[in-house]
């Protein structure tokens, strides 16, 4: 990264405008605790890339993305297949939706609230970081693996599964958890909300599954930290990141 990019005026994260796709942007950038900053132009995060037109894809080829991890379900990737320019291989790395069935529950029943759908989302993002951190174990493999970037992941929104993606990753940079919620919360400002929801969702059902939910991602990542005795064992037996390869993820990803 250059100086001028330094001091550029733009406030983090740097977003990809894209016709037929949103919440793409770089995770270059955000400043970890030893004072240096994620490189720009490695690795990326977006919503799903179902709706990319031909001025998308070429956009995302200039990018340079070699990879892109997918983490939506096998039916929900199958219904929304991506339309990626032909520089990029898709690699599935399922994380099974978990509110679906039991949302269509709650909208059938006159007395839900989004206080129950943030419930079901509490549950969904405990998985992530506990029953499914394997796949994410597995993302880093990538991160990792020569030829790899840039590399970007995505699910169908690009907050939840995508948002705990970004925050591990981001953790075991050296970010703080207050740079790890800036980036999680900007989805707010940069997604256009245009996931569909299940014909008949109440308003406030709808409301409450499209809202980001910083509490969630934090007892999520505080839940994954204390099963695995701290943030350093975490990054290690839950991810895979022994001193070495730490090391080699840092080199790679921090200026």
């Amino acid at each position: 990264m250059s100086s001028a990019d330094h001091d550029r005026p733009d406030p983090l994260p740097w977003a990809v405008p894209l016709e037929g796709a949103s919440n793409l942007r770089d995770l270059g950038g955000w400043p970890v605790a030893d004072g240096r900053r994620v490189r720009r132009g490695l690795v990326y995060r977006s919503a799903t890339l179902d709706g990319l037109t031909v001025a998308d894809q070429a956009q995302v080829a200039a990018l340079g993305i070699r990879t892109v991890c997918d983490l939506r379900g096998e039916r929900e990737a199958a219904a929304r297949p991506s339309r990626l320019p032909p520089s990029a291989e898709r690699v599935a790395l399922p994380i099974e939706p978990a509110v679906g069935a039991s949302l269509r529950d709650l909208a059938q029943r006159e007395e839900s609230t989004g206080e129950d759908v943030v419930a079901l989302l509490r549950q969904a993002y405990l998985d992530y970081a506990s029953r499914f951190l394997p796949v994410y174990r597995r993302m880093f493999t990538l991160l990792l693996e020569p030829g790899r970037t840039a590399l970007m992941f995505h699910c169908s929104a690009g907050k939840d599964r995508t948002g705990l993606g970004a925050a591990l990753l981001l953790t075991a940079l050296g970010a703080t958890r207050q740079v790890v919620m800036d980036d999680y919360l900007a989805t707010d400002r940069l997604w256009r909300r245009d996931h569909p929801l299940p014909p008949g969702t109440p308003k406030p059902l709808g409301d409450a599954l499209l809202a980001t939910h910083p509490a969630l991602l934090e007892e999520a990542l505080d839940t994954a930290v204390a099963a695995h005795g701290g943030v350093p064992l975490l990054l290690e037996c839950g991810l895979g990141l022994d001193a070495a390869r730490l090391a080699a993820l840092r080199d790679t990803f921090l200026e």
